[in-house]
C-alpha cells in the first residue's frame, strides 16, 4: 500500500524566480534558509510522488472553463510555459503518475467530489517554484491538482479541508508500495491586479498561522471563510494549504518560517504538518 510521508506548504510567488539573481540580499538569505529547511525535511521523507495543489495562472484554463478542482492523471505533464521559469525547468515534459492520479480521481468520485481531470497539464510557477526550491537531485513524479483560486466563485475553505481528508484516504488505499508527499502552494496574503497590490496583510497571515495550529476543521473553515472576504485576492490561495492541512489530519502544524516580503508582493510562509502514527 502507498504511504503518506509528509504534508507541506510554501509560497510560490513568481518574483522569487523572476528576481532570484537580483533580489534584496535579506530576502534571498531568508528564502535560502527557510526553503532549505523545507528541502531537508521533504527529501528526508523520500517521496516517490508529489501531489501538488496550486491555482492555475491562466496557463491551462480561462473564463470559458474554470474547474473547481482538476486532477492531472497523465504519465507526463508539460514544463512551465513562463519564460522566467525556463532557467530552472528547461525540460519540456515532466513525469506524472497516471496510476495514482487516476486512483485519486476515482476515490474523489466515490467520496462525493466531482473534479475534472486532464491527461496533460502545464505545470506553471505555482506548481514548480516550491519544487525548485526544495532542491531535488531527481524530481519525483508529480500528480498536479489545480484549484480555481483566481476567479470567484471559489469552493469553500471547509470543502478544501474535506478534500484533504479524501486525499489521504486515496493515498492510503492505493495498492502500490510508494511514498507520497502532499504539498499546498501559494499565499499567504497578497493582492494582485487590485488597487491594494503590494499590500501584505500581516494580521491575516498571523491569524491563519494560529488557526492551523489550534482550530478544529469547522472553526478553521468558518474563520478562514470570513477572513478571506476582507483580505487581498491572493489570500484565496490559502485553500491549497487547507488541502494539505486536511491530508495531515488537521494536526501537527509546524511553521518553518514566515516573513512579509513586499518585493515579492506576498507574505511568505513555509510549513510542515507532522503526521501522527
Amino acid at each position: 500500500m502507498a504511504k503518506l510521508v509528509g504534508c507541506y506548504a510554501a509560497g510560490h510567488a513568481p518574483n522569487i524566480a523572476r528576481t532570484w539573481e537580483t533580489m534584496d540580499r535579506k530576502d534571498r538569505a531568508w528564502l535560502d534558509e527557510k526553503f532549505g529547511e523545507l528541502g531537508k525535511r521533504v527529501k528526508a521523507a523520500r517521496p516517490d510522488v508529489l501531489i501538488v495543489h496550486s491555482t492555475d495562472h491562466w496557463c491551462n484554463f480561462f473564463l470559458n472553463n474554470i474547474p473547481a478542482f482538476c486532477v492531472g492523471i497523465g504519465d507526463e505533464h508539460e514544463g512551465p510555459p513562463e519564460p522566467f521559469m525556463k532557467p530552472f525547468f528547461p525540460q519540456e515534459m515532466m513525469r506524472g503518475h497516471a496510476g495514482l492520479g487516476k486512483h485519486v480521481l476515482e476515490h474523489a468520485f466515490s467520496s462525493e467530489f466531482d473534479p475534472s481531470y486532464s491527461m496533460q497539464l502545464k505545470l506553471d510557477h505555482g506548481m514548480l517554484v516550491p519544487v525548485w526550491q526544495i532542491g531535488f537531485e531527481t524530481i519525483p513524479a508529480i500528480v498536479p491538482i489545480y484549484l480555481n483560486l483566481v476567479e470567484k466563485p471559489f469552493t469553500t475553505p471547509l470543502r478544501c479541508i474535506k478534500w484533504g481528508h479524501m486525499m489521504r484516504e486515496a493515498i492510503e488505499s492505493y495498492p502500490d508500495d510508494i511514498r507520497v508527499a502532499v504539498i499546498g502552494t501559494g499565499g499567504m496574503s497578497h493582492s494582485i491586479g487590485e488597487t491594494t497590490m503590494g499590500w501584505v496583510d500581516e494580521p491575516f497571515d498571523h491569524a491563519c498561522i494560529e488557526l492551523f495550529g489550534s482550530a478544529s476543521d469547522e472553526e478553521l473553515g468558518a474563520r478562514m471563510d470570513a477572513m478571506l472576504k476582507v483580505t487581498g485576492n491572493g489570500g484565496a490561495e490559502m485553500r491549497s494549504w487547507l488541502c494539505a492541512h486536511g491530508a495531515a489530519g488537521g494536526k501537527g502544524f509546524d511553521l518553518i518560517g514566515y516573513t512579509p516580503m513586499p518585493d515579492m508582493l506576498i507574505g511568505c510562509g513555509v510549513a510542515e504538518w507532522h503526521l501522527g502514527a
